[in-house]
């Protein structure tokens, strides 16, 4: 157990944590991140250097209360489908249950996406057998909207490998898209009703701008790169994620959870490190951001800390850019 910690400060500091989900369960803010480990192997844009293998989840009563670390949740040697790297998690609640949804790479180095189920936010998870039929690619995150209907989104470009399935099969050397052609975008679908499969074929989610006209490959200020998030607010669906190269939290809106979505500006400026990672939760009556960086290991891009800090949104519904490094 750590003190209260403040806002745009790492959440812990006993362990590496990176890509958080937050989430409000049985009136308290949980938190799930990935869990990096502290090692001086090789670092590459393929993301080797994240070697993930275990979950922990952190908890909070509230923004005045220190941080819980309720422990090891789930570990790669458990799940016998997967081989290595568990990257960024997302929770969900549904059927009296929790489940934890999670990318790692199969036996074949494929990227897959596992589902794993608790009667507690906090854990322990059990892990399938097999990882989601269909599924590819990494950052999950899912929606459960107001009508109990449940949506995943997921897809991450270079290391997250959302490049080889252009075709809906897996090839290893596929070129990238044409920089003055559409951007890859995340894909969503329809979650069964017993969170554990698609309902339908995951599908492109299209981002355009205020034009309509797809947002292109090659505008590293608001393509998509990885980590899509989607949450309400007042009845407008907001999909956040990280952008190109340039490592900045974006936003678009859709009055549907599958899109089209509408790209609207910037959430987070670029953050210390070579990886941006999100949420975007309401406690209270106020919303709050958490992501990561790399302030606690002086710049070591697979050495990241969890943080926080709140959200403001404009009477337009916009919402008002962060840059977490000032006053």
């Amino acid at each position: 157990m750590e003190k209260k910690v403040q806002p745009n400060t790492p959440l812990v500091t006993h362990i590496y944590t990176a890509d958080p989900s937050a989430h409000v369960y049985e009136g308290k803010i949980y938190i799930y991140p990935s869990h990096d480990l502290d090692h001086d192997g090789e670092s590459n844009d393929n993301g080797d250097q994240y070697k993930m293998e275990d979950y922990h989840v952190l908890s909070l009563d509230n923004f005045d209360s220190p941080v819980v670390d309720h422990g090891q949740v789930l570990h790669v040697k458990d799940i016998p489908w997967a081989s290595k790297q568990l990257w960024a998690p997302d929770a969900a609640f549904k059927n009296d249950t929790y489940y934890l949804f999670f990318p790692a790479r199969d036996h074949d180095d494929i990227f897959r996406i596992g589902v794993a189920t608790s009667s507690s936010p906090a854990g322990p998870f059990t892990p399938q057998e097999n990882y989601m039929p269909g599924s590819y690619s990494i950052d999950p995150a899912v929606l459960v909207d107001e009508d109990d209907k449940a949506y995943i989104y997921f897809g991450g470009l270079w290391g997250g490998q959302l490049e080889k399935w252009q075709t809906g099969t897996f090839v290893a050397d596929a070129p990238d898209p044409a920089l003055d052609g559409p951007a890859l975008g995340p894909r969503v679908a329809e979650l069964s009703d017993d969170m554990l499969t698609f309902k339908e074929e995951p599908k492109e989610i299209s981002i355009v701008d205020e034009n309509g006209n797809p947002i292109l490959a090659g505008d590293e200020d608001r393509r998509f790169f990885e980590g899509p998030w989607v949450h309400k607010y007042n009845g407008l669906y907001y999909l956040s994620y990280s952008t190109g190269t340039k490592h900045t939290i974006v936003y678009a809106t859709s009055e549907n959870p599958q899109g089209p979505f509408t790209f609207r500006g910037k959430i987070l400026e670029p953050v210390i490190g070579w990886t941006t990672h999100h949420s975007i939760v309401q406690f209270q009556d106020k919303w709050y951001l958490f992501y990561h960086d790399c302030s606690l290991s002086d710049g070591v891009n697979h050495k990241r800390s969890v943080k926080y800090t709140e959200i403001k949104y404009n009477e337009d519904g916009t919402i008002q850019t962060i840059d977490p490094y000032k006053e």
